[in-house]
């Protein structure tokens, strides 16, 4: 076989028919060259994103979850764009686009209500912003961070440091609680129960003296010390602070609970054991029917 005949082997390969589309030939070539622009309009939205958010907006000092959300719709914006040039440069117009999506809603409307629901959740997501990456949510008990949002799923990473994948329809339909949307302070409540012997006055000043030599902890709000319930045998007390993170409530309840403990100590403060009370009686001689003892 001559170079000839082996280019024009190839050039008939590449300009096969494959099918017709509103009297336009799709052929081999015209595919490959649909997938080359996609390719490179996906490429360009990526490298777009990674650009606004890394030096534009962080310059500009925009905050992270504003930025992520400008970001991600940049990409989408482009990559819808380079969907639609593709296609018109392989002659398929924005009127057989309507044939072939109206023929996919079909299989959406049966097969596929997961993906869209998530898909629209993800849009609604990005716009409305009910969370953000950075934020610190609960959601289907599991507690971790926003690491990224995608058009179907968003990535969340426990305080274990294991990523879970949670479809995006689980934040739109079900209730999730934001620990710091648009405020990352948090009031952490540390109960602990004290003898009735104690006096009052000790455990009030005790449980300040924790509070304030905390410096994780803030002075204002200022914390505050409860008497909140008298117990089966102790007082409940509640010391209530607010520290400026969140995420580091774990570390600080640790802490405030070795401060007590130490403390109690120094005012000689009792934390009393469960206790319960035990009332013995002797027996009582019953009278026997004389029919029954024969």
């Amino acid at each position: 076989m001559t170079w000839d005949e082996f280019f024009s082997y190839v050039r008939d390969i590449l300009n096969f028919e494959l099918f017709k589309m509103s009297e336009s030939s799709v052929t081999v070539v015209s595919i490959l060259v649909f997938l080359l622009l996609l390719t490179i309009f996906i490429g360009i939205g990526i490298f777009a994103r990674r650009a606004l958010q890394r030096r534009i907006l962080k310059r500009l000092k925009v905050d992270s979850g504003t930025s992520y959300t400008l970001a991600r719709i940049t990409q989408y914006l482009i990559i819808t764009i380079g969907v639609l040039v593709s296609f018109n440069f392989v002659g398929i117009n924005l009127s057989s686009l309507t044939v072939i999506f109206g023929l996919l809603s079909v299989g959406i409307g049966f097969g596929l209500q997961n993906i869209t629901s998530n898909f629209i959740s993800g849009l609604i997501i990005l716009f409305e912003r009910p969370i953000s990456v950075g934020d610190r949510v609960m959601v289907n008990q599991i507690e971790g961070d926003i690491v990224e949002i995608n058009i179907r799923a968003t990535m969340v990473r426990t305080v274990n440091n294991i990523l879970i994948v949670v479809p995006n329809s689980e934040f739109v339909s079900k209730d999730v609680i934001n620990y710091s949307h648009g405020d990352s302070t948090y009031r952490l409540d540390v109960n602990v129960g004290v003898s009735y012997s104690s006096d009052l006055d000790n455990v009030l000043k005790a449980l300040q003296e924790v509070a304030d030599n905390n410096s994780s902890v803030m002075q204002n709000p200022e914390p505050e010390v409860f008497l909140n319930e008298f117990g089966d045998s102790s007082w409940n007390m509640q010391l209530r602070t607010w520290i400026p993170d969140v995420k580091q409530y774990p570390k600080v309840r640790n802490e405030l609970n070795q401060a007590i403990v130490r403390t109690f100590r120094k005012y000689g403060v009792e934390i009393p054991f469960p206790q319960r009370d035990l009332h013995m009686r002797s027996s009582v001689k019953l009278p026997i029917d004389s029919g029954a003892q024969k």
